[in-house]
């Protein structure tokens, strides 16, 4: 399964919102993201059928699985250092935010590997 950027989103609200130290459900991802239920929950299924989220039959806990968690990782590693890149160059942090997450799935491995050598990072 070829992840879409939307995918790419979720899996790092997931990531975001378990660094908050708390189980992660659907309705946490719902009111984080401002997305409906229903849309949410489509996306989860996407997900967990593709191998990057699992969910606990018990509790409805969503775990990323090794999988998601790279995916989830290297799209939060980059918006991070695109945000403060933009930041350090004069934008103010709420368009750095807002381009960085928009940059954050285009931008290739290769170039942004060259930009955190260039930043000295």
């Amino acid at each position: 399964m070829i992840l879409q950027e939307s995918g790419e989103m979720y899996l790092e609200t997931i990531l975001i919102l378990s660094k908050r130290g708390k189980a992660v459900r659907s309705i946490d991802v719902s009111e984080y993201m401002g997305f409906s239920k229903p849309s949410v929950s489509r996306a989860i299924g996407l997900l967990k059928t593709g191998g990057y989220v699992v969910m606990d039959d018990h509790d409805g806990h969503l775990t990323l699985t090794d999988t998601g968690r790279a995916v989830a990782e290297n799209i939060y590693e980059k918006h991070t250092i695109l945000s403060r890149f933009l930041m350090d160059l004069g934008v103010d942090e709420t368009t750095a935010t807002e381009d960085a997450c928009k940059m954050e799935h285009v931008i290739s491995d290769t170039s942004f590997a060259a930009l955190k050598k260039h930043a000295g990072l």
